[in-house]
């Protein structure tokens, strides 16, 4: 999404929680919203960007991304590691684990440490 302006990141955010809305909802969503006609353009950019369809519900058009959350979110968490944390996954996460305001149940730890240890099982053995 980085070919994307803030206005029309923050459209694709709305749209990715709603998971579909019209254009008076989705201003209704924003933060300081635009005008309407505003969002209405950012939504035939985002049309001619393809990252976003619609279907005709009467007289209205209903938008919803084109791609799903999960591969939306995944492609968001890749840019984020190679810009911040130059593509280590272990920068990114030590960032985050040593933040004092993150708080981890042992619900989450136990479900961290399962994921850990299925990518040791995956990845070879160095050395070996």
């Amino acid at each position: 999404m980085s070919d994307f302006s803030r206005r029309e990141r923050q459209i694709l955010d709305i749209l990715f929680a709603a998971e579909e809305a019209t254009a008076a909802q989705i201003r209704e969503s924003m933060d300081d919203p635009p005008a309407d006609a505003t969002v209405r353009t950012l939504l035939r950019v985002l049309l001619e960007k393809e990252a976003v369809t619609y279907r005709k519900d009467g007289k209205r058009f209903v938008y919803r991304p084109r791609k799903r959350k999960a591969t939306a979110g995944k492609s968001a968490f890749k840019r984020v590691l190679n810009v911040f944390y130059a593509g280590s996954i272990k920068d990114a996460l030590a960032a985050h684990l040593t933040d004092p305001r993150t708080e981890l149940d042992d619900e989450t730890i136990a479900e961290l440490r399962a994921l850990i240890d299925a990518a040791e099982t995956k990845s070879p053995k160095k050395g070996s």
